[in-house]
């Protein structure tokens, strides 16, 4: 199958990176002929795909990472590339390709270290590939250190190398990053369109998948956590239920608490599956004797091991807290939507009832004030107020609506 069958309700954008990949080739026999590239060539050495969250960006970077180094025996025919099966494209979408580096972070920043080990790697020519190809998956989390590094290698970048950047929006990248590529837009997917992809390639029952699809209101990857975990379930039911919790100002510092208490206990799990065996391997390599003793001189690296495994903490509390925020928007959107008779369909059908009632108790105006009042929260986090006291202020300002 096509590596474009992975870009789901993005036909416009396949069709465009597919026109940039048949259009490579010519790249590389001009740069290795030393002639002028054709004007019309749609290939590019640096591109950054934008769009909402779940939209797809980081899988239309993949893809097009596996087109640029598909070997198929096909192409000599004709054939388009992006096969989905030659080795070329199989390498490049599991990762293990030698010329295809995806970067992507559970920190919650990239730093200048890290940008100038990829920029020296950028200058590599490729090790078999027709391309040196860098994913990088979060470039919204480049610190301004780290832009200011990474925009000499965009500026001026090695002849076969392409740089592929991911971020939820053009203001999320520095200016004279985002005018040095070219964009490529990505839309939410609709909800069918999910469904349908939840169904054919993860299996998922139809009803099921719909169900999750709706829910997130076509968000790809939560729609297929939400179909296929009972937890991520259950914390979801738990948000959905907070509208009826915030009556009272009791109410609210308890709500707001458990909020809290449940992204802290998520991120705990996240740690005890990844940090033992990292401080296990770490140990290992640097020559840990038998009993847990560390040879003289490794405190410094245990030390920044732990600093990393508590950023990572941080950014996996503050990831799952987003997410209850955002399922907690949906409450009011589709408030919003029956005050107003709106024929947009429901995304929240499971407590409809509850919908109802609140549409029926509430004015239009109060529900985007509250509205507004969650997006504040989530502004606070990323501005790192402290979780509780900005979760606290949005729940009583949801009470007052």
């Amino acid at each position: 199958m096509p590596v474009w069958d992975d870009l789901v309700g993005q036909e416009k954008v396949s069709g465009q990176l597919g026109a940039a990949a048949r259009d490579a080739d010519t790249l590389v026999t001009a740069v290795a002929a030393d002639t002028p590239l054709p004007e019309s060539s749609k290939m590019t050495h640096a591109w950054l795909f934008t769009g909402p969250p779940g939209s797809g960006r980081a899988t239309a970077a993949r893809a097009f990472a596996a087109a640029l180094q598909c070997v198929s025996p096909d192409r000599a025919l004709g054939g388009e590339p992006g096969c989905g099966f030659c080795d070329g494209c199989h390498t490049s979408l599991i990762g293990t390709h030698a010329d295809v580096e995806v970067v992507r972070t559970d920190l919650l920043s990239i730093g200048v270290k890290e940008t100038r080990e990829l920029v020296r790697r950028a200058q590599l020519s490729p090790a078999g590939g027709r391309w040196q190809v860098i994913v990088l998956e979060d470039a919204d989390r480049l610190t301004e250190g780290a832009g200011n590094v990474l925009l000499k290698a965009v500026e001026e970048p090695a002849p076969r190398t392409v740089w592929l950047l991911c971020a939820p929006s053009l203001e999320d990248v520095l200016p004279t990053i985002r005018s040095r590529c070219r964009h490529l837009t990505l839309r939410t997917p609709s909800v069918d369109a999910v469904a349908d992809m939840l169904v054919r390639r993860d299996g998922i029952e139809p009803t099921a998948a719909a169900a999750a699809a709706r829910a997130t209101q076509g968000h790809i990857d939560r729609a297929r956590t939400l179909a296929t975990d009972e937890r991520a379930r259950e914390r979801r039911a738990a948000v959905l239920k907070l509208p009826l919790r915030v009556g009272e100002i009791g109410g609210c510092l308890k709500a707001a608490q458990e909020l809290i208490d449940t992204a802290a206990e998520e991120a705990k799990q996240v740690a005890e599956d990844v940090d033992v065996k990292e401080t296990e391997d770490m140990k290992a390599a640097l020559g840990a004797a038998q009993g847990g003793r560390m040879p003289r001189g490794t405190a410094g690296v245990m030390k920044d091991l732990e600093d990393k495994q508590k950023r990572r903490r941080t950014r996996t509390q503050r990831d799952s807290l987003d997410l209850a925020l955002i399922d907690l928007t949906g409450v009011y959107r589709d408030v919003l939507a029956l005050q107003l008779g709106s024929r947009v369909p429901l995304a929240n059908t499971e407590v409809q009832d509850m919908l109802e009632r609140m549409a029926r108790g509430t004015s239009p105006e109060s529900t985007l004030r509250r509205i507004e009042a969650i997006g504040a929260c989530r502004t606070a986090l990323d501005r790192n107020v402290a979780p509780l006291l900005a979760v606290e202020a949005m729940t009583v300002a949801l009470r007052a609506g």
